[in-house]
């Protein structure tokens, strides 16, 4: 099954050179990686160009402002994998992280997963390349003090086969979180499109990112698993701004909700 990996970037070209690194490293190799630009950055563009051993595409954007989901509907419109995983420019996925969404595809759901949270002394000596982040995937218990550090969630670090018996069997046991998270989640591309994409008409918001995904594609008919455990990677350090969401743009989800309207008017119908 052709994969389509679609990255949403704003200007950190340092995270995102990782996550290529990462990808070059990926058990599963029928991807392409689409790096879904919000804004236009002649150094990312050089990047970009740079990358080898990956089959590449870019779309670029006028920087007006958050439009987060606009360039991720961007990377829909230039999809050619019959699968999509859509990641953070922050997330570094394991090198199992690929194989791991494709293997628990299946018609009819949405994969959700979650990420580790890399405390701010880790993410420093992976970026200053004094430590690979794949020791840390391979070794996670040599980081355990990673464990005791406010919101880590190291515990979704923990790697579980999605072919063996463990996995399925503690989601059995034990009832799992489903809720879509942005930067870890998976669907067949023909979903995506009869939804027409991420919502555009949030402004600024972090609705359009999960929450009003959710339930749009819940209400479509879909189901929404955990990949927890399974669809791993790893939330690089940094300071965070906080997107408001407004009065005015909630009850707007709300109220498309309540009147069951999960095909968006403001989606990839406005891509050509």
């Amino acid at each position: 099954m052709r994969v389509s990996v679609i990255i949403a970037v704003y200007k950190d070209v340092s995270s995102l050179s990782f996550i290529i690194e990462a990808l070059k490293r990926q058990t599963y190799t029928d991807f392409e990686v689409i790096v879904a630009e919000d804004g236009s950055n002649p150094e990312m563009s050089e990047f970009v160009r740079s990358i080898e051993g990956l089959d590449v595409k870019h779309t670029v954007q006028e920087d007006t402002g958050v439009r987060k989901a606009r360039s991720q509907n961007n990377g829909i419109s230039v999809s050619e994998g019959e699968y999509l995983i859509f990641i953070d420019g922050d997330c570094i996925p394991y090198t199992t992280f690929v194989e791991a969404h494709a293997a628990l595809a299946e018609r009819g759901s949405v994969l959700s997963g979650r990420r580790v949270n890399l405390s701010e002394s880790l993410t420093r000596k992976i970026k200053a390349h004094t430590l690979d982040i794949i020791d840390i995937e391979k070794r996670l218990f040599k980081y355990i003090g990673l464990a005791f550090e406010k919101n880590s969630k190291f515990e979704y670090g923990v790697y579980l086969s999605p072919r063996g018996w463990l996995f399925p069997l503690l989601s059995k046991l034990r009832k799992r979180n489903t809720s879509l998270l942005g930067c870890n989640f998976s669907c067949f591309r023909d979903d995506m499109v009869a939804i027409n994409g991420f919502d555009e008409g949030y402004g600024e918001t972090s609705l359009s990112d999960d929450t009003d995904l959710d339930w749009r594609f819940r209400a479509y008919g879909l189901k929404i698993k955990s990949c927890k455990n399974v669809a791993n990677q790893f939330h690089l350090w940094h300071t965070y701004n906080e997107r408001d969401i407004g009065p005015f743009y909630w009850e707007k989800m709300v109220t498309n909700k309540a009147m069951n309207r999960f095909v968006c008017e403001e989606g990839l119908n406005t891509h050509s």
